[in-house]
């Protein structure tokens, strides 16, 4: 769809707005309205903007998934910030080698990523999770900024293949774009997407944004368990989720999946790592719903989408190039090599 830009914040204003009583966020504690996610988001935005932190800036955050988290996610965006999701089980000597090289000017954490921030001798600002009570409803609302597409949405620190982490920096027009693809896979009000990968990964994100930028609700699980998920997905009837490869292995092989009800699934999404013709093949005789593989970099580049429920006979594959996309194979002195050829190796995707 064509429509014209729109950033996640101003989504989920907007939903507050027009269905301030619809779901937004459920975690395994609490469940928040659109207009709960608005006040917390707003209350964030204002504390910043009191500190005198300025749009472009980065803002730190480290949490396990809960709603409070992701409402502090949308805060700093509203702000104007850029939001530096960071891990808390990396060791504290490379978890501060990530806060320091994202510049980040203050961190917000729950208990397990202060007791990190400390253990990395963090001398910055910090604000905890348990502070938000306080803060709302005690700040004047934010004041307004508006996004454009080229601003920064993100940094998320990816290895990938090479190493060490790198901040890979990523616009509101890149997750833009995921809100507008999420359009033709089914995403809306009435969408209920199960999340159990955290916000710190590209991968959670490329679910999130769609799903609160559409007006859907976001369940998040504080760490993947195949019983506690699929006892989730049945009793919410889940719609949408995003799962890495070893989570559907982990999740077909359970005893309870064939018995599990999840005939409310319209599409599941995977990405991150190989994901086998066996393994897709599967999916797609027991569990009901779309399947979509994406395969890319999150340093961004080429991606390949498969769509597999309507591919059946193409699961060696990772699909054709998405749309806007045009991926070639070059060598050494950047020309282009004649095909057709196949990626070759063991783990590779052809």
């Amino acid at each position: 769809p064509d429509s014209p830009f729109c950033s996640l914040s101003d989504l989920v204003r907007a939903h507050g707005q027009a269905r301030p009583h619809a779901p937004a966020l459920v975690d395994e504690h609490t469940r928040w309205s659109y207009a709960r996610l608005n006040e917390v988001a707003d209350a964030v935005a204002s504390e910043l903007q009191r500190r005198g932190i300025e749009p472009g800036q980065a803002v730190a955050l480290c949490a396990d998934n809960s709603a409070a988290a992701a409402a502090v996610f949308v805060g700093v965006l509203r702000a104007g910030a850029v939001v530096v999701p960071l891990p808390s089980t990396l060791e504290a000597a490379a978890w501060g080698a990530m806060l320091r090289d994202s510049g980040a000017v203050l961190l917000w954490a729950d208990d397990a990523g202060q007791a990190l921030a400390r253990a990395a001798d963090h001398r910055g600002a910090v604000i905890g999770l348990e502070a938000l009570p306080a803060l709302e409803g005690r700040r004047p609302p934010p004041q307004p900024w508006a996004a454009q597409a080229e601003d920064a949405f993100n940094i998320i620190y990816s290895s990938g293949t090479t190493g060490l982490p790198k901040g890979i920096v990523q616009s509101h027009g890149m997750r833009w774009a995921h809100v507008r693809r999420g359009m033709a896979y089914g995403y809306g009000p009435h969408s209920r997407t199960l999340l159990s990968t955290p916000l710190y990964s590209n991968t959670t994100l490329v679910a999130f944004a769609p799903t609160l930028g559409l007006g859907g609700c976001v369940h998040l699980m504080q760490r993947f368990d195949a019983a506690a998920w699929l006892a989730t997905a049945q009793r919410e009837r889940i719609t949408h989720t995003m799962l890495v490869p070893v989570q559907y292995s982990r999740l077909l092989a359970h005893a309870d999946f064939d018995r599990t009800d999840l005939s409310s699934f319209e599409m599941k999404f995977c990405t991150s790592a190989p994901f086998s013709a066996a393994l897709k093949g599967e999916v797609l005789r027991r569990w009901p719903g779309g399947l979509v593989e994406v395969y890319g970099m999150t340093e961004g580049g080429g991606a390949c989408i498969l769509e597999a429920h309507r591919h059946p006979h193409k699961l060696h594959t990772v699909g054709p190039p998405g749309v806007g996309h045009d991926i070639r194979l070059i060598d050494e002195a950047g020309l282009e090599l004649p095909g057709p050829w196949n990626g070759q190796g063991p783990n590779a995707h052809t």
